[in-house]
């Protein structure tokens, strides 16, 4: 396998303050230990992260932008979000 058939990897750093990963960037690797170790080189050369997360790209699946009011409407048109929907047990006061 030459290094033009590499796969695409997506790469996620955890900042030290942060709680969340976020995506960085791409990257081409052998394998998912090479990804980690070129993520490391490329994207923590100031020592920001703590964690790092790799993923081959064609693994990612993502919604389709004609989806988006379907997916992300707000939630007043979701009855079942309300907790009025909900049937709570005797003894539970604080809800």
């Amino acid at each position: 396998m030459s290094k033009n058939d590499w796969p695409l990897w997506e790469v996620f750093i955890r900042s030290k303050q942060g709680l969340n990963h976020k995506h960085v960037g791409s990257l081409r690797a052998a394998d998912a230990e090479m990804a980690i170790e070129n993520a490391r080189d490329v994207y923590t050369r100031r020592s920001e992260g703590i964690s790092i997360w790799v993923i081959e790209s064609n693994n990612v699946y993502a919604s389709d932008p004609s989806d988006m009011d379907s997916l992300f409407e707000p939630s007043q048109t979701k009855v079942y979000r309300h907790p009025t929907f909900y049937v709570v047990p005797d003894g539970i006061s604080h809800m």
